[in-house]
């Protein structure tokens, strides 16, 4: 829960983090002299750009191993430094949510930051997030692929500590306090460091953030003390619990001191973002555990790190706070869109897409798909029926469709907006339909897709709850002369959940999922449009 705050300690303090942010420099410091050794071949070039299917900013095709350097204000700077090694499947980093924003936010309490772009696997589009998706379709090609990568990576996290230590005096570190921080596979670099080093690589502590574990190099335990801070949440989409329970485990072994956070919520790759879930205060509590090891002092208003937020932190929560008390149906997602679509030209046959992540996540994964038809997707992830019936008119009756396509349901029986009922998730979508009845528009009520347990709600036993909502769909399309667009018998597996040659997290379609919906779709759409006529 969001704490109220003394409002004009917190202006005094943000004024005064503002200062001094202003004055930190940062650069960009290549690892190695001419072409790094064991690459010398590439000749491709590094890339940024904002990936959709991630909702982040990224960089790719990584070459030239380098450092970005933000340096502590020389007025708290307290002499310790963080290597932040940014996750991405080895295909790409996140280099805002796991790179820069934790920079920025060590910078803040005293704390020399580096962030590390260590060598990728090579991208062949300018869509690294959609390759690294057909590739998971393929897991022993894409861990050989990035098993050959993963050598290369280990060795710039080996050279970054080097240099940073080497350099320690230019920045006003302590070379003893040198910390390597990394996200999933920024988290495999990070223990391949720990596990592989001599006394100049090895950072002197580490921070392994939701670590894919099997692809590290090795598994020895440093004999030097070796401080480890682990975090990870129990619904982590890639299952990586276990990965963090065995470093921990190593390290009780061994009696090297380590702290464990498994936050009950929070999905993988929460890095920086503010989600409204447990997860959001592991930056915190990394900032507690730093405080405690002597790593850093209490930031300038006394207070320990935990109970001090950023700007940008305090913006994340605001925008946050807004839309939940001001636009809690997401009304203004589609608004400039839907207004610039305006009406239907006479010979064309609209087809809206109504859902949440589902559709939302088919146009980010195969925006070709779409390309070149009359096809408008208005999907916005994690919204339950309740909110998209509140936006039903705006989104869909008003773009003046022939067919709508609503695919919903899942949301609710997770509880996203709360508590319900199969009869009352039927009841909003059967709204819908009659809404888009009572218009001319053709309706395609989808059914939900198998799940078998939620990452991030675990343990509601929703199988039974699709089964019985898609059985009323059915008998209502049936009586009603709608269509009931059936992707469930397709998908579902023995246990009544989602094939897993079908998905990664047990909800969300792959790229393998959405071409057997595909088909499905397409003919329901033509016998919809047939009805139009």
């Amino acid at each position: 829960m969001f704490k109220q705050t003394d409002y004009k300690l917190l202006f005094l303090l943000l004024s005064f983090l503002v200062t001094m942010t202003a004055t930190i420099a940062q650069q960009s410091i290549p690892l190695y002299k001419g072409k790094a050794p064991g690459s010398e071949s590439w000749n491709w070039s590094e890339k940024e750009n904002f990936s959709k299917l991630f909702n982040t900013q990224v960089v790719f095709n990584v070459v030239d191993p380098s450092l970005l350097v933000y340096q502590a204000p020389a007025a708290i700077a307290n002499g310790t430094a963080v290597i932040v090694a940014p996750g991405g499947g080895f295909q790409a980093l996140s280099i805002n949510s796991e790179g820069i924003d934790v920079a920025k936010w060590l910078n803040a309490r005293g704390v020399t930051a580096f962030v590390l772009k260590y060598r990728l696997a090579k991208s062949n589009t300018d869509d690294p997030a959609k390759e690294m998706m057909e590739k998971v379709g393929n897991p022993s090609k894409m861990e050989a692929e990035n098993a050959l990568v993963m050598k290369l990576a280990m060795k710039d996290g080996q050279t970054a500590v080097q240099y940073v230590r080497s350099h320690a005096k230019d920045y006003g570190i302590d070379p003893k306090k040198i910390g390597l921080m990394g996200f999933s596979a920024g988290g495999t670099v990070a223990m391949s460091v720990v596990y592989n080093s001599d006394e100049n690589s090895l950072p002197d502590f580490v921070a392994p953030i939701y670590a894919y574990a099997p692809m590290s190099i090795g598994t020895s335990v440093p004999t030097k003390n070796m401080p480890a801070f682990i975090a990870v949440a129990s619904d982590d989409q890639m299952q990586l619990v276990p990965h963090s329970l065995d470093i921990y485990s190593r390290w009780q072994a061994l009696k090297q001191p380590a702290e464990l956070h498994v936050y009950e919520k929070g999905g993988h790759g929460f890095g920086m973002k503010k989600l409204q879930m447990p997860t959001d205060k592991w930056i915190d509590d990394f900032g507690d555990w730093l405080l405690q090891r002597g790593l850093i002092k209490s930031n300038p208003t006394g207070k320990s790190a935990a109970t001090t937020q950023t700007t940008k932190e305090q913006e994340d929560h605001q925008k946050w706070e807004f839309a939940f008390h001001n636009d809690w149906a997401n009304f203004s997602r589609f608004a400039a869109e839907n207004k610039k679509l305006g009406l239907p030209a006479s010979n064309e046959k609209r087809v809206v897409f109504m859902g949440n992540s589902i559709t939302e996540g088919w146009i980010n994964m195969l925006p070709q798909f779409f390309s070149g038809r009359p096809y408008i997707n208005r999907g916005i992830g994690g919204q339950t029926t309740p909110q998209m019936l509140v936006r039903f008119k705006q989104d869909v009756v008003d773009l003046k469709p022939a067919v709508v396509v609503i695919l919903a349901g899942t949301n609710d029986i997770a509880g996203n907006t709360g508590p319900t009922t199969v009869d009352i998730i039927f009841e909003h979508l059967v709204s819908m339909a009659e809404i888009a009845k009572a218009n001319k528009i053709q309706v395609i009520l989808s059914s939900v897709l198998p799940v078998f347990d939620y990452p991030w709600n675990p343990g509601l036993k929703p199988a039974e709850k699709i089964m019985a909502l898609n059985e009323k769909l059915r008998n209502w399309c049936a009586y009603n002369n709608a269509i009931y667009l059936d992707y469930f018998s397709s998908m579902v597996d023995e246990r009544n959940g989602l094939k897993s040659s079908l998905t990664n997290d047990g909800v969300h379609p792959t790229v393998a999922g959405y071409k057997v919906m595909e088909p499905l779709l397409e003919k329901a759409v033509a016998d919809a449009l047939r009805k139009a006529q």
